[in-house]
């Protein structure tokens, strides 16, 4: 099938692949979700005492060296190092060993960044201030744009088929998981490798978030200081990472005999309209997006047993989708289990829509809900059931992933139990 069908395809996720300050590998990343134990810590990666934000959720076990020979390390950011690394281990995880013939046309790539190879320009502009023109590396321009993610995944596996890069700021992850949805659900594929990386901790760049004040001046427990939806949030944590995930056409996985750990059922894309930090007060375009989505999923509010909400642990932010999901969820007396997780690994910006799609197919998958960490005095929660520091064992069918970014852009992702 070469052009769109006329026929919804179902979507499903057969492999996950996972990079973040908890854990290398999505196994290792669940159990560390399952052991509740933060991943955030003082800065040791720069010199952390010029900002008033400390903390960071930095990677501390990939060592790109065991990845990728030295010819190509030299071509390759941080940022696309995460990207291939994770689209490996999506790969491996669904037992997708190799993509050969005609498929290659039917595979594509769907990712996303916030910045892309920003932070490595960072590195490589002081070092061109510092010995001129000639110091400017060879592969520089393949390595700074944002493009340079799904690029070398496809070159590497030799996939011809629909790829992309979208940069909708901390969306970027959500929209690349959901456009790749789209991607299969029309046609237009046969199986996607859809997620997002980030590698954003260098100076300049966290400067930048330092100085509008969105980050944390938390410093007495590093491992405190990301609160999601509690009285003393302080603002967010940048962390670094990355996901992929495997989604393939429904028959087809079932076919080869795919694990499936979820389904892609509805997915929207919205903007506020409002303001490129602030969200809209009265939360009416994320309201909308949801709405949107659950209608995709042909699903009513009540149907939802999980969210895990875009909580960035800012004051605004948590306060306004709060008051977003009491419009969508509230007073119909159902009230879906809700957690925001960034307290384990930070928020990798675009990264981070893709790393929640991933850990809410895994929460379906394993039936339990994470935990929201450190929020102890809880606040604007009325509507729906927060579940605080602890997990919690629950059936869960249908669940939605919230990513909120810079811009206004809003995005939602519903995902189904497999078997549903």
């Amino acid at each position: 099938m070469s052009r769109a069908s006329s026929t919804k395809r179902r979507v499903v996720v057969t492999g996950i692949g996972c990079l973040t300050s908890i854990g290398n590998g999505a196994e290792v990343f669940w159990q560390a979700i399952r052991r509740e134990k933060s991943g955030v810590g003082f800065i040791t990666m720069f010199d952390r005492t010029k900002f008033a934000c400390q903390v960071a959720a930095e990677i501390a076990d990939f060592d790109p060296k065991a990845w990728f020979p030295p010819h190509r390390l030299k071509r390759i950011d941080r940022y696309a190092q995460f990207s291939l690394a994770v689209s490996e281990q999506a790969l491996a995880d669904a037992g997708v060993k190799t993509i050969e013939g005609e498929t290659t046309y039917r595979t594509g790539v769907s990712f996303g960044t916030a910045l892309g190879g920003i932070a490595g320009a960072e590195t490589q502009h002081a070092r061109f201030l510092e010995k001129g023109v000639d110091a400017i590396p060879a592969a520089l321009a393949l390595q700074v744009f944002g493009g340079s993610a799904h690029a070398n995944i496809a070159i590497h596996h030799g996939l011809r088929g629909y790829s992309t890069t979208n940069s909708n700021s901390c969306a970027s992850g959500t929209v690349a998981v959901g456009e790749a949805f789209r991607a299969i659900r029309d046609g237009y594929a046969d199986r996607m490798i859809a997620g997002a990386a980030e590698a954003p901790l260098s100076p300049l760049t966290f400067g930048a978030f330092d100085t509008i004040k969105a980050m944390t001046k938390e410093t007495a427990a590093p491992e405190t200081a990301c609160r999601p939806f509690d009285r003393t949030r302080s603002g967010f944590v940048m962390g670094e990472g990355g996901a992929a995930l495997i989604l393939e056409e429904r028959e087809a996985a079932l076919a080869r005999g795919a694990r499936i750990y979820a389904e892609v059922l509805g997915y929207a894309l919205n903007n506020d309209a409002y303001h490129m930090t602030s969200s809209l007060p009265d939360g009416a375009a994320a309201v909308a997006a949801m709405r949107e989505a659950l209608a995709e999923a042909g699903l009513k509010p009540g149907q939802i047993d999980y969210i895990n909400a875009h909580a960035s642990g800012t004051q605004m932010n948590d306060a306004h989708e709060a008051g977003a999901l009491r419009q969508v969820f509230g007073g119909n007396g159902h009230r879906p289990a809700v957690s925001g997780t960034k307290g384990f690994y930070g928020h990798p910006l675009g990264a981070t829509g893709a790393i929640e799609a991933a850990l809410t197919a895994l929460a379906l998958h394993h039936q339990y809900v994470p935990p929201t960490l450190n929020c102890t005095d809880p606040e604007e929660t009325e509507g729906f059931d927060l579940v605080r520091l602890h997990g919690r064992e629950r059936p869960l069918r249908y669940a939605l992933s919230n990513s909120f970014g810079f811009g206004g852009i809003n995005s939602c992702l519903i995902l189904g139990r497999a078997g549903e």
